[in-house]
């Protein structure tokens, strides 16, 4: 985090893995209970906000072309929470439903960034985002909220996102109705994106052939990941980082 120019804030939302994935229960109101594993990585997004007078928050790829992620964001939804209205330009990396928290990363950058440490507060916005307000390596609870620092190790991973957006919601209802299978690759939504999106496996033995190493799905997709040093097309070899 830092200025870059006069008036001009930047803040680094970094990615975060889930590296295992349990589901544990279910709350009254539906949500899932988890028990999860979560590390950051040190590539993600960056956010630059500046003070304005008719606050607007726009998101870009790589090559400056603007996304349009509806009205209804997470970053508008972290400014409303912290009563900021500042204007806000999201440099997006993470691809969007790739199971690798884009949308709650760049919400917790805003959280931190104003000071604000409530964890039931951030997973109101999004069941990723109260890890991603300090990030590093914990166990993660609960529907998100309870967050268990574990100590930092180094890490390398072999990430590739296909070009596949998941729903997390839809991945969750598939789950149900496939009866609450459990994974056998420490990610119990594996086989429900599996039936949402068929096409993963085509990816995931591309990703698998390439390294000999068995591909694990991120949270609930689309991105599979392998651990070890892997580059090659497509992919992004990406470190574990400390928390904040």
């Amino acid at each position: 985090m830092g200025a870059v120019s006069e008036g001009i804030m930047r803040l680094f939302a970094p990615a975060k893995l889930t590296t295992s994935l349990r589901i544990v229960g279910r709350r009254d109101d539906g949500y899932h209970l988890i028990d999860a594993e979560m590390v950051s990585l040190d590539f993600g997004d960056w956010l630059f906000l500046t003070e304005a007078e008719s606050p607007v928050v726009e998101f870009v790829d790589s090559d400056g072309n603007e996304l349009h992620l509806g009205p209804d964001d997470l970053v508008s939804r972290a400014l409303r929470q912290i009563g900021s209205e500042a204007s806000v330009r999201v440099e997006k990396t993470i691809a969007a439903g790739a199971g690798l928290g884009g949308g709650s990363a760049d919400a917790a950058a805003i959280l931190h960034w104003a000071g604000h440490s409530d964890l039931v507060a951030a997973a109101s916005l999004g069941a990723d985002v109260a890890f991603c307000l300090d990030g590093g390596r914990a166990r993660v609870q609960g529907v998100g909220e309870l967050i268990n620092p574990l100590p930092f190790e180094a890490r390398v991973f072999t990430l590739l996102t296909p070009p596949v957006m998941c729903s997390t919601p839809e991945v969750y209802r598939a789950w149900d109705d496939l009866g609450g299978p459990s994974g056998d690759n420490g990610n119990d939504l594996e086989p429900a994106a599996l039936v949402v999106a068929p096409e993963l496996a085509r990816w995931r033995d591309e990703l698998g052939d390439a390294t000999g190493v068995r591909p694990r799905l991120a949270g609930s997709g689309s991105t599979w990941f392998v651990e070890g040093d892997y580059p090659g097309e497509g992919r992004v070899v990406a470190h574990t980082s400390p928390a904040r």
